[in-house]
C-alpha cells in the first residue's frame, strides 16, 4: 500500500511539473501586425498566391550562355562556399542541443600521492611524515530534467539558427543569380553601345571628309572642319571608355564566378526575352519565398525560444549525479570485490542569491527579441520597398523607350535636314554638329533603356525571392 501510495505521488508531483513547464514555455506566433496587404505599392496583386519567385531561373533566363554562367557561378562563388561552411556549423550546434537531453558520462584512472605537512597540528601530534597512495578507476554521471522546458527552448533556438543559416544560403544564391544576371545584361548593352559608337565613328568620317571638300568649295570655313574632327576624335574616346567598363565588368563577372579576370563569352542583347509574369503574390508568400526575410524570422525565433530558457533559469533544476568505480591504496588489489564504490545523489536547486545573473540574462533575451522583431519587421519593409521599386521602373520603360525612339528619329531628320541646309550654304556648321551629338545620346539612351528594363525584371524577379530554387 505504501509503495502503490508512493508511486502515485510521484506521478502527482511529475504531472504538476511537466504542467508548471507547459505554462512557462511560450509558444511562437509569426506577428500578424508585421504583414500588411498594403507591404507592395501596386495595384496588380493577383487573387492567388502564385508567384514568379517560385520559378526556376533556368525558365527566366533562357540565354545558354547566360545559363552557364550562372550554374559555374553557383557552384564556384566564395561567398556561397562560406555561407555552405556556415551551415554546416549550425548543423553540428543542432545536434549539440538534441544531444543535451542525454546524461553525461566520464570514466578514467586516476592516481593519488599524499603526505601532510608536519608543520600542521595533525603532522605535529603524529612528529613524523605519513605517505599513502591510492589508485582507482572511477566513472561520472550527471543528468538534468528539463522540467521548465529549457533544454526544449535551446534546441529549437538552434534549429531556427540552423534555418536561418540555411534561408542566409538562399539568399546568397538569389542575389548571386541576379548579380550575374545584371552584370551579363550590362556586359551585353556595352557591346551594343559600343557597336552604335562604331557605327558613330564611319558616319562622322563620312562628314568630315564632306565637310573639308565643302570647305575646298567655299561653302564652310575651317572652323567646320575644325568642329567635324573634333567629333570624330569625340567618339573615339568613347570608344576607349566603353572598352574599358566592358574590361572593368568581365573581371567582375570572372569575380562572381570564382574565377581569376578573363573574357566572357556572351550572345547579344537583342536575343535576350527574360518572361517576367507580374503574378507577385501577397506579402504572405513573399515571407515564404524572399530568403532574407526568412532568415530574419528565424532569428526573430531564435530569440524568442533564448527567452523562454532564460526565464526557466528562475525555476529549481533537478539534477541526478553518481559516481562509482573502483578504488584501492594497493594497485595488486584495484580489481578486486572490496575495491568496489558507488554514491548517487539527487536534488532540487533553487537559485536564490547569484549576483542577479538570472535577472540580467532574463532581460538582455527580453532586449534580444525586441531587436530581432524590429529587424523582421525592417526585412519586411525593406522587401516591400525593393519590389515597388522593380515594378516602378519596370513598368515605365516601355513609354520611356518608345519616347526616347522617337526623340532619336528626330534628330537624325534633323542631321540629314541640317547637312542638306549646310551644303547648300543656308545654316551654320554648329546646328549639324548639335544634332549628330544630341542623335548619338538618344541612340545611347535607348540601350541604356533596353537594359534598365531588363535590369528591373531582374530585381522583380530577386525581390520578390526568386533565383535560389
Amino acid at each position: 500500500m505504501n509503495k502503490y501510495f508512493n508511486i502515485k505521488i510521484l506521478s502527482v508531483v511529475f504531472s504538476a511539473f511537466v504542467l508548471a513547464s507547459c505554462m512557462t514555455r511560450e509558444k511562437y506566433e509569426t506577428p500578424k501586425e508585421a504583414i500588411s496587404e498594403n507591404l507592395f505599392r501596386t495595384d496588380l496583386l493577383p487573387k492567388d498566391s502564385i508567384s514568379m519567385a517560385t520559378v526556376s531561373w533556368t525558365e527566366i533566363f533562357t540565354d545558354p550562355v547566360l545559363q552557364k554562367h550562372i550554374a559555374k557561378a553557383l557552384e564556384n562563388n566564395l561567398d556561397v562556399r562560406v555561407a555552405l561552411q556556415n551551415i554546416s556549423a549550425a548543423d553540428s550546434y543542432l545536434k549539440q542541443s538534441k544531444a543535451a537531453y542525454l546524461p553525461t558520462l566520464s570514466a578514467g584512472p586516476n592516481y593519488t600521492f599524499q603526505t601532510q605537512s608536519l608543520n600542521t597540528q595533525s603532522g605535529q601530534l603524529l612528529n613524523q611524515r605519513n605517505y599513502g597512495s591510492q589508485f582507482d578507476i572511477t566513472a561520472n554521471v550527471g543528468w538534468e530534467a528539463d522540467i521548465w522546458g529549457k533544454l526544449k527552448s535551446q534546441q529549437k533556438a538552434q534549429l531556427a539558427g540552423y534555418l536561418g543559416t540555411v534561408a542566409a544560403h538562399q539568399a546568397v544564391k538569389s542575389d548571386l543569380v541576379a548579380a550575374v544576371a545584371s552584370a551579363y545584361y550590362q556586359l551585353l548593352t556595352f557591346d551594343d553601345q559600343k557597336r552604335i559608337i562604331n557605327e558613330t565613328i564611319i558616319l562622322r568620317n563620312k562628314n568630315f571628309e564632306t565637310t573639308k571638300a565643302l570647305k575646298d568649295a567655299g561653302t564652310v570655313t575651317e572652323v567646320a572642319v575644325q568642329q567635324s574632327e573634333a567629333l570624330v576624335f569625340n567618339a573615339e574616346s568613347m570608344l576607349i571608355s566603353i572598352d574599358v567598363q566592358i574590361a572593368l565588368l568581365e573581371n567582375t563577372l570572372s569575380v562572381l564566378m570564382g574565377e581569376p579576370a578573363h573574357s566572357i563569352e556572351r550572345t547579344s542583347i537583342a536575343a535576350q526575352k527574360m518572361p517576367v509574369s507580374l503574378a507577385l503574390g501577397y506579402p504572405a508568400n513573399l515571407l515564404q519565398n524572399r530568403p532574407d526575410v526568412k532568415a530574419a524570422e528565424y532569428n526573430l525565433i531564435s530569440a524568442f525560444e533564448l527567452t523562454n530558457a532564460a526565464k526557466a533559469n528562475f525555476y529549481p533544476s533537478l539534477r541526478l549525479t553518481g559516481s562509482g568505480g573502483i578504488v584501492s591504496k594497493d594497485l595488486d588489489q584495484l580489481f578486486s570485490a572490496s575495491s568496489l564504490f558507488a554514491n548517487v545523489i539527487t536534488g532540487l536547486a533553487q537559485p536564490i542569491l547569484n549576483k542577479r545573473q538570472i535577472k540580467t540574462q532574463y532581460e538582455v533575451s527580453l532586449v534580444n527579441k525586441e531587436i530581432a522583431y524590429l529587424n523582421f519587421r525592417k526585412s519586411l519593409l525593406n522587401a516591400g520597398r525593393e519590389v515597388s521599386d522593380a515594378l516602378k521602373i519596370y513598368q515605365s520603360q516601355d513609354n520611356f523607350i518608345n519616347l526616347k525612339r522617337k526623340e532619336m528619329n528626330a534628330y537624325k531628320n534633323s542631321v540629314n535636314y541640317s547637312q542638306e541646309l549646310v551644303n547648300y550654304g543656308m545654316a551654320n556648321y554648329l546646328e549639324v554638329i548639335n544634332a549628330s551629338v544630341n542623335q548619338l545620346n538618344a541612340e545611347l539612351n535607348i540601350s541604356t533603356a533596353e537594359y534598365s528594363k531588363l535590369d528591373a525584371g531582374i530585381e522583380l524577379y530577386r525581390a520578390l525571392g526568386g533565383g535560389w530554387r
